[in-house]
């Protein structure tokens, strides 16, 4: 009996040696790769070349983490990519059929440092195993997407955020804001991205920024991509199972979330709506090929160590869900690939749905409106030492409020090189015409549009953009490029290629040559031709009386009415606002 005894005690003294053993090389680990964050007690971030060197000497430590060049950037540096994988298996053709790929972005805004900085202690962690393994998630990240910005480093550019000392640019080395260039895609960077996300393929994608809208007790807040704008069967998924289990989970860790507080300069207290992710910004991009998309946004008034712990705390809890929910998430996102591909319209205008709302308990701080004595207006200040909890409207909910129907494929003229080019990067499968070809297509006209008055990210934007559709016989020429819809990608083709969307092409300037007339008329000669076409034509010359009785500022301006006649006589370019892609409704091809 004494003996059995001992043997239990010798094996209980054995177990406490390795316990004691295990914790001693995690804090040896720590040791020996420490962080800027760390070492200056929470109030510093990493330099880009002391994050490169970290990850270089981890992944010279660790078999499960590797560190990559891809591509290049503004700054003329290369994007880096780190994989963790517990298998050290880094082929990712191979990882996307056997696991779930998790993809951090971090540093698209460097004075937005806190993902650059937690992604560091969770690399590290992750591979000394102070924190569990993920066995059936594959976790990747960009240490510092902007790179420019990150090495225009200093201390004032953040006017209102607690922390860190010193911190990169918002704007990248061309002055891009990155977060608006993913279907652009005017720098180098997100020509690279593109690379980076069509070789990763990730399940899920996490962007990590800091904001501030409004003062309120929450560290974090979320960003989901928009679940009605997701749609499919994904949609559904990311709004009421899987958001309502990261909440309860960093719930569970005493870390409280509330959705990104999407307002300005007012009281959160009146409500707020979900911020709807364009395909300009990361989120949305990525939902074009079905990855659940979330920005994490710290809140810049809270302390930066506080910060950075919490969105540590966040994505480790992104790699457990991953963990428990990535079969599912993999059979959805397949199943939705699918749906799209069977679906006849799709949605391209979305506005607030007002009529369904969620009720969410928000903790904020009261807010009064009080004399400002700078300016002797009314200004809003929020006061800390009164708390409240108020329960508060979400309009969480979105519907479309215009959609078009999915052609069978895109033709677009070769000369389009830009475009083209755009499609290639984002794997986009298409082919060129081997000699001419007569297709009957439907062509659209350029009707009407707005532009933005101000420069915005290197354009002026168009919006509001109406057109006018017919079908027609058209001759393309060998080498003109056929874009079939049926593929993984029908999204994203959808998005860039129809005028109307607001973040096609079209909007972004791509097309902005066939928008200038180049032949006009001289009154003194196409009066004669006009009186002709109305002598000529009964139909014509009805309409155009009835013009000129009903819209006072034509019937006043001569040159108005010769430019409408002139706009209709066989003289007038055909190239004018003509859209020079085409839908090709039925393939018999």
């Amino acid at each position: 009996m004494k003996f059995v005894v001992m043997k239990k005690f010798c094996l209980s003294l054995s177990l406490i040696l390795v316990l004691v053993a295990c914790e001693n090389k995690t804090e040896d680990v720590a040791l020996d790769f420490p962080t800027t964050f760390e070492t200056s007690g929470g109030t510093r971030t990493a330099t880009y070349e002391e994050a490169i060197d970290f990850y270089l000497k981890l992944a010279k430590e660790f078999p499960e983490i590797n560190i990559q060049t891809i591509g290049k950037t503004d700054s003329d540096r290369p994007l880096h990519l780190v994989t963790y994988n517990l298998d050290g298996d880094f082929n990712f053709n191979k990882i996307n059929k056997e696991k779930t790929v998790l993809f951090i972005n971090n540093g698209i805004h460097p004075g937005e440092s806190d993902g650059v900085d937690a992604t560091m202690l969770l690399f590290r962690d992750l591979a000394s195993g102070k924190i569990p393994s993920p066995k059936k998630t594959v976790v990747v990240t960009i240490p510092i997407y902007n790179i420019g910005g990150a090495l225009n480093r200093n201390s004032t550019s953040r006017a209102n955020q607690n922390g860190p000392e010193s911190y990169g640019f918002r704007g990248n080395a061309l002055n891009y804001d990155l977060n608006r260039d993913f279907i652009k895609t005017d720098t180098e960077n997100a020509r690279t991205f593109a690379q980076i996300f069509h070789l990763v393929k990730p399940d899920v994608f996490i962007d990590n920024h800091v904001s501030n809208g409004a003062d309120y007790q929450y560290t974090l807040t979320h960003l989901f991509t928009q679940h009605n704008k997701l749609g499919g069967e994904l949609g559904p998924y990311l709004h009421e199972t899987f958001m309502p289990a990261l909440v309860d989970s960093l719930a569970a860790d005493n870390w409280e979330i509330t959705p990104y507080v999407n307002v300005f300069n007012k009281p959160p207290e009146v409500g707020f709506s979900q911020f709807l992710d364009h395909p300009r910004y990361s989120t949305g991009y990525t939902t074009l090929w079905n990855t659940l998309g979330m920005m994490v946004e710290t809140h810049m008034l809270k302390p930066y160590k506080k910060r950075v712990e919490g969105t540590y705390g966040l994505m480790k809890k992104m790699i457990a869900l991953s963990e428990i929910q990535g079969d599912k998430i993999k059979e959805l996102r397949s199943r939705s690939n699918v749906g799209f591909l069977e679906r006849e319209y799709y949605p391209i205008h979305w506005q607030v749905d007002s009529t369904e709302t969620t009720k969410i308990t928000f903790k904020g701080f009261q807010a009064d409106t009080i004399l400002s004595e700078v300016t002797g207006f009314e200004r809003l200040k929020f006061n800390r030492e009164k708390p409240i909890s108020k329960e508060v409207t979400y309009y969480d909910y979105f519907k479309a409020t215009d959609s078009i129907k999915i052609p069978e494929a895109y033709i677009i003229k070769k000369q389009w090189k830009e475009v083209i080019d755009l499609l290639t990067i984002n794997g986009i499968k298409l082919k060129a015409f081997e000699k001419d070809t007569l297709k009957n297509v439907e062509s659209y006209t350029i009707d009407s549009f707005k532009t933005a008055s101000r420069p915005y990210e290197g354009h002026y934007l168009h919006y509001d953009t109406k057109v006018s559709s017919a079908l027609e016989s058209i001759a393309f020429e060998a080498g003109d490029i056929l874009v079939p819809t049926h593929q993984e990608g029908i999204r994203y083709l959808l998005e860039t290629l129809e005028p109307a969307a607001v973040d096609s092409f079209f909007n972004w300037n791509f097309f902005d040559t066939i928008l200038q007339q180049k032949e006009g008329f001289s009154p003194y000669v196409f009066e004669d031709t006009a009186l002709a076409m109305l002598q000529n034509d009964s139909v014509l010359r009805q309409e155009f009386e009835s013009k000129k009785q009903h819209d006072t500022e034509f019937s006043e301006n001569w040159y108005a009415q010769l430019d409408w006649l002139f706009k209709r006589s066989e003289l007038y370019e055909k190239a004018h606002n003509q859209y020079p892609v085409y839908r090709v409704l039925e393939n018999r091809d």
